[in-house]
Formats: structure tokens, sequence, C-alpha cells
């Protein structure tokens, strides 16, 4: 009976850990939105053309999100624009001699830790606009649309601070 109890009990505390331990993992982030453009594969020629097509769909873009002021006009108005991404990606594909072609969508998916200039986004779920070349297996482009990271000529954008939010809560402001 002693040996089933100590079984029992290790056998929770595992199936403990590994709960919290997932439910850390599985954070949900709504204050950003990400963009990742995912490379066919990791050859060189595939992530050359993955960051000629980064150049054309932020170019295309920058003016249509300049006028969002919300996480939520700024995807709608991805989601309005989502074959014009393709369209897009697909026609430096094309230009480039490449014989696949790209998915775009709006998706909540699961990402690690990543850094960017400084700025780092915690592991676990984001909303993101997602545009495979080819079969997406390569590595990827990624920023932030939302707060606008890597969409510098965009207008009307209200920056938060969570420090900034954070001390004018606890000391006025």
């Amino acid at each position: 009976m002693k040996k089933f109890l100590v079984i029992f009990f290790v056998f929770a505390v595992v199936a403990l850990g590994f709960v919290f331990g997932r439910m850390e993992n599985d954070v949900v982030h709504n204050d950003y939105l990400r963009i990742h453009i995912r490379a066919n594969s990791n050859l060189e020629v595939d992530q050359d053309v993955k960051y000629k097509v980064k150049d054309a769909v932020v170019e295309y873009l920058t003016p249509i999100i300049s006028v969002c002021n919300t996480r939520e006009d700024f995807i709608l108005k991805l989601e309005e624009n989502l074959r014009n991404i393709e369209r897009i990606s697909n026609e430096i594909l094309a230009q480039n001699s490449f014989d696949y072609f790209t998915t775009a969508l709006i998706n909540n998916e699961y990402f690690p830790v990543r850094s960017y200039d400084g700025f780092t986004l915690e592991n676990g779920y984001y909303d993101a606009l997602i545009v495979n070349l080819g079969s997406g297996k390569g590595d990827n482009w990624w920023c932030v649309i939302y707060p606008p990271l890597c969409f510098a000529n965009t207008q009307n954008i209200t920056y938060k601070s969570r420090i900034v939010e954070i001390i004018k809560k606890y000391f006025g402001g």
C-alpha cells in the first residue's frame, strides 16, 4: 500500500508539473499582431527570395495600414488584402523563376521567445499574418505589425508603454 501511495504521489506531482508548465506556455498575447514570411526551405535561393517578398509585402501594406488605429483595424485590413498579398508574393516568385506559390492567412499560432532590435516577445500564442512561400518549411522573417515595428511610414498610431501605464496607475499621472 505504501508503494502504491508513493507511486501515486510521484505521478500526481509529475502530472501537476506538466499541467502547470503547459499552462505557462499557453499564454495568449492579444497586445500584438505579428507577421511571418516563411521561406520554402533554408536553401540560399529560397531565403533570398523570401526577403524580396518581404520588401514587396511591406511596401504594399504600409499605406494600407497607415490608416489603422487599433489592432482590430489592422486585422480587418489584412483580411481584406490576403489575396493581394498572395498575388504580389506570387509575382515576385514568378519573376525569380520559382514554381511554387504563396498562401497567406491570419492565424493564432504558438511562437517561441523572439527578440527584435532589443525588443523581446515572450513565447505563447499570437495572432499573425502568415505568408508561406511554397512549403513554408524554411526559416522565416518576422516582425510586429501592431504596434508597428517594421512599418516605419505608418501614421495615426498610438503607442502604449506597459511601464508608463503601471507608473500612472500606481503613482498617478
